[in-house]
């Protein structure tokens, strides 16, 4: 059987805090293959960003080992395209040069990303949108932006961290099918954080479901549906792993009982 692209073996992560050490996520062992959607959700401080940011290499590890393509991961990661909560833009760029960010600061050919960056923008949605500001921008066109960037070098990982909280339920559902899409279509591995369960459901290969700090795995659902998924077209099965997830919760406390 060949190597996970991302391994996780028993990795901890404890904060020093002026009241003392905190424990945020410990035992954490999980194997991502190449090209694989994977959703982690749980309750909040369950360390489900602290996850992605020990992958990602911007955080330190306390316990464990983390892999990315058979390397240790003991610094930020290069190869990696991340989403972040909030859509952080640069207000004197416009559109097309905020996604084309990435390529001035890693210094790469610029005639060779642009077409990258405008064929990205057209799939979000944004076609017509390059000269636009920012402040021009609702949330959820500044959020395709961020995720254009995080595409724009090509990157085999796709990291996003709640990229949804802060939108609209009918735009989140929307971005959810633009995610969808592009992964289909670069089949990025892909590391998703969120509270909701229809969302990591909906997008995820495999749901990694974490319990309250200190966040442990509680368990891993293989999410067998076919894709395209579509929202106005969900099988039963859906609904069964949906519930299954919420279940867990209800035991663990997170949710409350009827």
């Amino acid at each position: 059987m060949s190597q996970p692209y991302i391994r996780l073996t028993n990795v901890g992560k404890k904060f020093q805090t002026k009241t003392g050490e905190v424990e945020a996520c410990g035992d954490i062992n999980l194997d991502i293959k190449q090209s694989e959607f994977v959703a982690i959700v749980g309750p909040s401080g369950c360390g489900k960003t602290t996850i992605l940011k020990m992958v990602a290499g911007l955080q330190p590890y306390t316990s464990g080992t983390i892999t990315v393509a058979g390397k240790r991961v003991d610094r930020p990661q290069t190869d990696v395209g991340i989403v972040f909560q909030e859509a952080i833009m640069l207000d004197w760029r416009d559109v097309l040069s905020n996604v084309m960010l990435q390529i001035d600061i890693r210094k790469l050919e610029r005639a060779k990303y642009e077409p990258i960056a405008r064929n990205l923008l057209k799939a979000t949605g944004l076609e017509g949108f390059e000269t636009k500001k920012p402040y021009e921008l609702s949330g959820g066109m500044r959020q395709r932006v961020s995720i254009c960037r995080a595409l724009v070098h090509g990157p085999s990982m796709l990291m996003m961290d709640e990229p949804f909280g802060a939108l609209d339920a009918l735009t989140r559902e929307q971005i959810s099918m633009d995610i969808q899409r592009l992964w289909m279509e670069t089949r990025k591995t892909a590391l998703h954080i969120t509270h909701s369960i229809p969302e990591a459901v909906l997008l995820a290969d495999r749901v990694v479901v974490m319990g309250p700090r200190p966040g442990r795995i509680v368990e891993i659902i293989d999410i067998d549906l076919p894709r395209p998924r579509r929202l106005d077209q969900l099988p039963a099965r859906f609904h069964e792993y949906s519930t299954r997830i919420r279940d867990i919760f209800k035991s663990k406390g997170v949710l409350a009982m009827d």
